[in-house]
C-alpha cells in the first residue's frame, strides 16, 4: 500500500473532493483577479497565483476522481462562484431566470457527483 493510500485509509489525507473544492475556489479567485486586473495591472500576479494553485489542486483531485467528472464540477464551481462574485462585487445582473439556471447548474453538479463515483483502484495511479 502506498503512503498516500495508507493516509487515505487512516482518514488523515485530503480526499479528491476536497482538493476539487479548493481548486474551484481558486478558479473563482482567478476570474475575479482577471476582472480586477482591468483596473490595476498588479492583479495579474494574483491571477497567475490563483491559476497555478487551482491547476495544482485540480491535478491532485484527478488522482481519485475521473477527469471528465472533475473538470465538469471544477468549471461549474468556478461558473457559479464567479456569477455570485460578479453580482455582489461588481453589480452584475442576477435576475430570477439567472438564479434558476444557476440552481440547475448546481443540481447538475450534485447529480454528476452522485453518479460519477471514484476512479477504479487500478487506474488511479496511471
Amino acid at each position: 500500500m502506498s503512503t498516500e493510500s495508507a493516509e487515505r485509509a487512516k482518514g488523515t489525507g485530503m480526499n479528491g473532493w476536497l482538493w476539487l473544492l479548493i481548486a474551484g475556489a481558486f478558479e473563482i479567485g482567478m476570474t475575479t483577479a482577471l476582472k480586477l486586473e482591468q483596473q490595476n495591472s498588479q492583479f495579474l500576479w494574483v491571477f497567475l497565483a490563483c491559476a497555478i494553485a487551482g491547476f495544482e489542486c485540480l491535478a491532485k483531485a484527478i488522482k481519485t476522481i475521473p477527469l471528465g467528472l472533475a473538470y465538469a464540477i471544477w468549471t461549474g464551481i468556478g461558473a457559479v462562484g464567479t456569477v455570485i462574485v460578479g453580482a455582489v462585487a461588481f453589480g452584475d445582473p442576477l435576475g430570477g431566470v439567472r438564479m434558476l439556471l444557476l440552481t440547475g447548474l448546481v443540481a447538475a453538479m450534485i447529480g454528476l457527483k452522485l453518479v460519477g463515483g471514484r476512479k477504479p483502484a487500478d487506474t488511479a495511479r496511471r
